[in-house]
């Protein structure tokens, strides 16, 4: 299928490895020009590098902390001045810490809202007046089966990624007279780093191996194993690009069959 993005200018937060990677290396794979960013400058440059040998296409690493407001507005402001234009926009941020709801403190409650909605907010709010100009574009948040059936010890996320998603189906009417589509994708059990640290956790609570932990998980996934980054990416790219453009408002899951809701 043709994504039809060669050249468009993509924007990919949280993007040096896990899913935000997964998305950035589809995107790049057919064409686009990618504008990769994360908090630590030597990941993102290698995986800059990594992406630039593998496709041959251009990239552009920056460095930004998705929790500060000055960060995210110098991001999005280098890359509409060096290219002209912004089409798309994956809205990626690591996740809150774990916490049950009597473990979690003011503290706690207010750096989850910052890195999970408030970014999101942000981030959206920077590329809006770009893409007007542009003549529409398309925004894409990740947020978690959280958003469908909460997870125990992720209560943070719980909430701030339920918020990211109705953020989005409310801005998916706002700005549909612009030409921009605004859509979530669901991730399940996919093969991050940030998975193997909470089946980690888990494996300590229950007093097992880490490979026990991680069995009894994928037994309970319909299609009985985890996801791959790759897989996500090429969902991602595909919601992002012109071949999904009568798709808006709406949230797709990527988990193999884990989540059992209907809705």
């Amino acid at each position: 299928m043709d994504l039809h993005i060669k050249n468009k200018v993509f924007l990919v937060a949280a993007s040096s490895s896990g899913l935000g990677f997964g998305v950035a290396e589809e995107l790049s794979k057919n064409g686009a020009i990618t504008c990769i960013a994360s908090r630590t400058e030597k990941d993102i440059e290698d995986a800059a590098k990594q992406l630039r040998a593998e496709t041959g296409n251009e990239v552009y690493a920056s460095t930004f902390d998705a929790t500060n407001s000055s960060s995210i507005t110098n991001w999005v402001n280098d890359v509409y001045s060096k290219y002209g234009r912004i089409d798309g926009l994956l809205v990626n941020a690591g996740g809150p810490p774990k916490g049950m709801f009597e473990e979690l403190t003011d503290e706690a409650w207010l750096n989850g809202f910052e890195l999970t909605l408030m970014s999101a907010v942000r981030l959206i709010r920077e590329v809006l007046e770009p893409m007007k100009k542009s003549g529409g574009g398309s925004i894409l948040t990740v947020t978690s089966t959280a958003v469908k059936e909460p997870i125990d010890v992720l209560l943070l996320s719980n909430v701030f990624r339920s918020g990211v998603t109705s953020l989005v189906k409310s801005l998916s009417k706002d700005l549909a007279k612009y030409h921009i589509r605004v859509n979530n994708l669901i991730p399940g059990r996919i093969n991050t780093e940030r998975l193997k640290a909470l089946d980690t956790i888990i494996a300590k609570k229950e007093g097992i191996s880490l490979q026990e932990a991680q069995a009894a998980t994928q037994s309970q996934i319909s299609l009985g194993r985890y996801g791959t980054i790759e897989e996500f990416g090429k969902a991602g790219a595909f919601l992002l690009s012109d071949a999904a453009s009568y798709i808006t408002g709406s949230s797709l899951v990527i988990d193999g069959g884990l989540t059992k809701t209907v809705w």
